[in-house]
């Protein structure tokens, strides 16, 4: 009779693929996921709807014609290069606390109008804006 104890090998586990598999998948994580995009513009978009607001008194109305005339509180400006619509704008806040901005465009005034508005207005950092609209005719 052989009462010897054997000796037991030490069990290695190799988890060398183990790590390789969740480096995958960390990377497969990486490159499908989308990460939110926040404009640095912030606008209020406006809904059409059968209440009509009056206009506060403490609002600056900027108003784009079909042919890129900018008007700021109904005064016409003598360009509309991006200087000028900041000169304007910085003239028609002066002494107002984050004054609402409203900007009525024509519906065949071009899309860089309305951004270059939009960007001046940001450049002043007046974060209130919003678009005038008209209802809908029924039917």
């Amino acid at each position: 009779m052989n009462f010897r104890k054997d000796k037991l090998e030490p069990v290695h586990l190799d988890i060398t693929p183990l790590i390789d598999v969740v480096f995958l998948l960390l990377i497969f994580f990486m490159v499908s996921t989308t990460f939110e995009h926040n404009s640095e513009i912030n606008i209020t978009l406006p809904t059409s709807s059968k209440e009509v607001k009056e206009a506060k008194p403490d609002s600056v109305n900027i108003s784009l014609d079909a042919s890129g005339n900018v008007y700021i509180n109904d005064k016409a400006l003598v360009n509309a290069q991006l200087e000028t619509i900041k000169q304007a704008l910085s003239e028609a806040v002066l002494g107002i606390d984050e004054p609402p901005i409203i900007i009525s465009a024509d519906a065949e005034a071009s899309h860089q109008s309305v951004i270059k508005v939009m960007d001046a207005a940001r450049q002043l950092n007046l974060i209130r804006i919003t678009f005038m609209t008209q209802e809908l005719p029924e039917g």
